[in-house]
C-alpha cells in the first residue's frame, strides 16, 4: 500500500494546543467498524456504551521530563536532546538536535553537575549517550527537563501533569499515551459501577510510536523497539474474559500494541519484552475488540493501525467528518471509540 493512501487534509487551527477541562468533557466520535457509521457524543457518554463485563486495558506508563537543553563543551553550541530508552548504567538512547555535529566523543553539558558523552550513533538517526552527574538522576531530570510535548503543540504547559494520565505509575516514556488523557478518577469509578473491569499494562512510549513513515510503500517502514510488560494476573483476567466472550477494549494505540504483541498465539502471554509490532491493513487481529483512541497524524503508523482495525475507507470518511465538525486533533484533541 502507498503512503499517500493514508493522507487527509487537516486545517492547522484544529490541532489542539491544550487539553479539555475537565478532561472528560472533550468530544467523542463513536464509530462502527463494520458499517462505518458514526455518532457524535462527549467523552463521558462512553459510560452509555459499557456492557457489564467489558474489560478496559490502560497503559500506565509515566512520562518523564525527557527534553533537555544543553551546550557542547568544545564549542558552546546549543543542543536539544530527547531521552528515549534507558540502556542501563546511565546509558540512554536519545535524539539530538542538531544531530550532525553530535558525533561520538562529543560532550554535552546541561548544568554544573550533569553532562553526557556521545558514545555511538543508532540505526534510526539517534545517539547513544552516557550521563555523568552528581546526586540522583531522576531528581536532576525533574529540575532540568521539560515534558516532551510534540512539536505541533506550541503552547507551554501550565504544569507537567497536563501531559500525564491520572493513572500513570511507571516512569519511562518519552510521550504520553494520549488516549488515556481523557479519563478522570471519577469517570473510572463510574465505569466500574457500570460493570467494567479496568486493567493495566505498561508500554514505555519511544520513537517507535511517533517516528514518521518516510517510505513510499508502507510495508517497507521499520518500527523501532519499545519495552512492554504484562503482569500474570492481568493476562489471566484478559484470557478469562475472552473465553467468556467479553469485550477487550484497548485504551490507546500503545495498549493495542502491548496486547497484540503479547497475544500473537491467541492467548495473552504474561512477561516483558521488546516489541516492533507494526500494524497496518492486512494485519490479523488477535486480542482487541474495541479501541478508545485519538485522531492521529496523516500518514502515521497510528492512522494505519486504525485503518487495519476499522477499514481504511471507514477511518478516512470518519476523519473527514471530524474535520467538517471541527473536532480537535492529535495529543490534546478529541477522541474516538471504535467498536
Amino acid at each position: 500500500m502507498k503512503l499517500e493512501e493514508f493522507n487527509y487534509d487537516l486545517p492547522k487551527e484544529l490541532i489542539a494546543q491544550e487539553p479539555a477541562e475537565p478532561r472528560d468533557s472533550c468530544r467523542l466520535m463513536m464509530l462502527d467498524k463494520k458499517t462505518g457509521a458514526w455518532e457524535h457524543h462527549h467523552f463521558r457518554d462512553i459510560l452509555d456504551e459499557i456492557r457489564p463485563g467489558d474489560v478496559f486495558v490502560f497503559n500506565n506508563t509515566k512520562v518523564i521530563p525527557a527534553r533537555l537543553y544543553g551546550k557542547k563543551r568544545e564549542t558552546g553550541g546549543k543542543v536539544e536532546m530527547l531521552l528515549l530508552t534507558p540502556k542501563g548504567n546511565d546509558v540512554w538512547e536519545v535524539l539530538v538536535n542538531p544531530g550532525k555535529k553530535a558525533l561520538p566523543g562529543v560532550e554535552i553539558e546541561f548544568s554544573d553537575n550533569c553532562w553526557c558523552k556521545v558514545l555511538d550513533k543508532t540505526e534510526f538517526g539517534g545517539r547513544v549517550v552516557e550521563f555523568h552527574y552528581d546526586g540522583n538522576f531522576d531528581s536532576l531530570l525533574d529540575q532540568l527537563g521539560e515534558m516532551p510535548t510534540p512539536p505541533y503543540i506550541h503552547k507551554k504547559l501550565d504544569n507537567k501533569d497536563e501531559y500525564q494520565t491520572v493513572y500513570a505509575k511507571y516512569k519511562g516514556s518519552a510521550a504520553a499515551p494520549t488516549a488515556g488523557l481523557h479519563f478522570t478518577p471519577e469517570l473510572m469509578e463510574e465505569m466500574k459501577k457500570k460493570g467494567a473491569e479496568l486493567l493495566f499494562v505498561t508500554l514505555h512510549v519511544g520513537i517507535g510510536t511517533f517516528r514518521p513513515v518516510n517510505e513510499e510503500n508502507i510495508e517497507d517502514h521499520e518500527m523501532h523497539k519499545e519495552w512492554y510488560t504484562v503482569n500474570q494476573d492481568v493476562a489471566d483476567e484478559i484470557n478469562k474474559a475472552r473465553s467468556e466472550g467479553r469485550r477487550i477494549i484497548a485504551v490507546g494505540t500503545t495498549s493495542v500494541r502491548t496486547l497484540e504483541s503479547a497475544g500473537q498465539s491467541g492467548t495473552l502471554e504474561a512477561g516483558s519484552g521488546w516489541t516492533q509490532l507494526y500494524i497496518y491493513p492486512g494485519y490479523q487481529w488477535h486480542m482487541v475488540d474495541a479501541i478508545v483512541t485519538n485522531f492521529h497524524l496523516p500518514e502515521s503508523t497510528l492512522i494505519m493501525m486504525m485503518a487495519s482495525f476499522a477499514g481504511r475507507e471507514h477511518i478516512l470518511a470518519a476523519y473527514e467528518e471530524a474535520v467538517k465538525q471541527k473536532y480537535r486533533f492529535f495529543s490534546f484533541g478529541d477522541a474516538m471509540f471504535i467498536r
